[in-house]
C-alpha cells in the first residue's frame, strides 16, 4: 500500500522550524511526493515490563533501507488508557545506549513536541529531516511523563536491548542514567514502525510469521533474524527493497493468543504498511499444528488461500512458504506429519494463489529424512533453526521474486 504521511505540508514547516539553525537544511530533504516506504517494524502485541512513569525508554531499531528523510510510528493498540509521549528523538546510534553527536532531531506530531495516542490508536509522526543509512542501527528515545501499564502495547522477544533512565533525557548524547531494562526481557514498547523516503525503493516486502521469523535462538542483539539477513542479501544485490519483520513467537493462524491471530492481523500488520508489494507468508501454520488440537490440511489451506487472495486484492505478490519439519517435538506424530506434508503439497499448486513459493521445509530439512531439522541447522529443540538455518532460510529466497 502505498501510504502517505497526513498533514504533511504543515509538518514540512514543523520540521523546519523544530530544527536548528545549523540543520535547516535537512529539511529540503523531505519530498511532497516521493512514496514512504518501511524500512523496520515489528509486530504489536500485548507486552509486560511496561510500567514507566517520568521515564524515557531508549529503543534501537536496525534497518533495512536508508533514506533521505523518516517517520516513526507509536502504538497504543491494546492500551487501556491514552498513551501520553512526551518527547521524541531520533538519532543515530554510536554504541550501547550512546548517539553519534549532532545527528539527534527533534520528532513532533501535527506540528507538535508531544502526543496523546487514544487505546487502540496509532500516531505516525511528521517527516523526520535525518539521512537514515541502510543497514544501521538508528536510536528511537521516547519520554514517558506519566504512568503507563505494566501490561501494554509493544512486541516480547526483541532481541534487542531497551534502555531506560529517569527524567526527559531523550536529547542526551551519552543517555545519563540509563540501564538495560531488565524487566521488558527485550521488549519494544510502543514504536512499531520506521519509514524512510528513498527515490530507489521498489518497495517493501514483508516477513509475516511466527517464532522463526521472529527470531527465536538467534543471539540477541546481533540483527541474526532470518529477515534482517534477507535485507543484507538484498542490499549486497545492489537492491533497495525495504524488509519487514511481522513475526510473533507462538502465533497461528487461528488463535488470539500471543498477538491476535494471523488471519485477523494480516490487514494491519501487512497490507496496511508503507509501500508494500510483497509478502512472505512464512510460519504460523507450523503453531496451529503442534498447538494440540492440529486443524485439517484443508483449514490450513483455505488460510493460505484466504491470505494470497487478501494479498492480490492489495496489490500485493505473495510468496508462501513451507512448513518447516518438526520430528521429534513431542506433539509430532504420523498424522501431523502427513497434514505438514499435505500444506506443503497446496501451496505449490495454483489453488493456493501464491505467486512463488520459498521451501522453507528443503532449507531445513535432513535430505535423508525430510520430517526432520537437519542436524546442522537444529537449535536443539528440533522446533526452531539455530543462526546457521536462519541463514539457509534467507539464502532460499529467491531475490528475483522481489523486482
Amino acid at each position: 500500500m502505498n501510504k502517505r504521511f497526513p498533514r504533511l505540508k504543515r509538518a514540512l514547516v514543523a520540521t523546519a522550524l523544530a530544527l536548528p539553525l545549523t540543520s535547516s537544511s535537512f529539511a529540503q530533504n523531505i519530498s511532497a511526493t516521493l512514496p514512504w516506504t518501511g524500512t523496520w517494524s515489528t509486530a504489536p502485541m500485548i507486552v509486560g515490563g511496561g510500567g514507566f512513569n517520568n521515564q524515557t525508554i531508549r529503543q534501537i531499531v536496525h534497518t533495512s533501507i536508508g533514506g533521505t528523510a523518516a517517520g516513526v510510528q507509536f502504538s497504543n493498540q491494546y492500551g487501556s488508557e491514552p498513551l501520553v509521549i512526551g518527547d521524541v528523538r531520533v538519532a543515530l546510534r554510536a554504541d550501547g545506549k550512546r548517539t553519534v553527536p549532532g545527528s539527534d532531531r527533534a520528532v513532533t506530531f501535527n506540528g507538535q513536541p508531544f502526543v496523546t495516542i487514544p487505546p487502540g490508536k496509532t500516531e505516525m509522526s511528521d517527516p523526520i529531516a535525518i539521512a537514515v543509512p541502510a543497514m544501521s542501527d538508528i536510536v528511537v528515545s521516547a519520554y514517558l511523563p506519566q504512568q503507563t501499564p505494566s501490561e501494554t502495547t509493544g512486541h516480547a522477544e526483541g532481541l534487542q536491548d531497551v534502555y531506560v533512565a529517569p527524567g526527559d533525557v531523550s536529547a542526551d548524547t551519552e543517555f545519563a542514567g540509563g540501564v538495560v531494562n531488565a524487566l521488558g526481557a527485550q521488549s519494544y514498547y510502543f514504536l512499531t514502525d520506521v519509514v524512510v523516503q528513498n527515490a530507489s525503493a521498489t518497495g517493501a516486502v514483508v516477513a509475516f510469521g511466527a517464532s522463526i521469523t521472529d527470531g527465536i535462538d538467534s543471539p540477541p542483539n546481533t540483527n541474526g533474524r532470518w529477515p534482517n539477513l534477507l535485507a543484507a542479501r538484498l542490499q549486497q544485490a545492489g537492491m533497495t527493497v525495504g524488509v519487514l519483520n511481522q513475526g510473533i513467537a507462538g502465533n497461528d493462524f487461528f488463535t488470539n493468543d500471543a498477538g491476535d491471530a494471523g488471519l485477523t492481523r494480516f490487514q494491519r500488520d501487512v497490507l496496511d504498511k508503507y509501500n508494500v508489494k510483497w509478502v512472505i507468508i512464512s510460519d504460523d501454520a507450523v503453531n496451529n499444528l503442534i498447538g494440540g488440537s492440529p486443524p485439517t490440511a484443508a483449514r490450513l489451506n483455505s488460510a493460505f488461500a484466504q491470505l494470497t487472495q487478501s494479498a492480490h486484492a492489495a496489490g500485493v505478490k505473495a510468496i508462501c512458504s513451507t512448513l518447516t519439519p518438526f520430528e521429534g517435538v513431542s506433539p509430532w506424530t504420523a498424522d501431523i506429519e502427513a497434514t505438514r506434508q499435505a500444506v506443503n503439497a497446496f501451496v505449490a499448486t495454483p489453488d493456493s494463489g501464491c505467486d512463488a513459493v520459498l521451501d522453507q521445509a528443503a532449507a531445513l530439512g535432513d535430505p535423508a529424512n525430510p520430517p526432520v531439522m537437519l542436524g546442522a541447522y537444529d537449535s536443539g529443540d528440533h522446533l526452531h533453526p539455530n543462526q546457521a538455518g536462519l541463514q539457509a532460510i534467507a539464502n532460499s529466497v529467491n531475490l528475483n521474486w522481489l523486482k
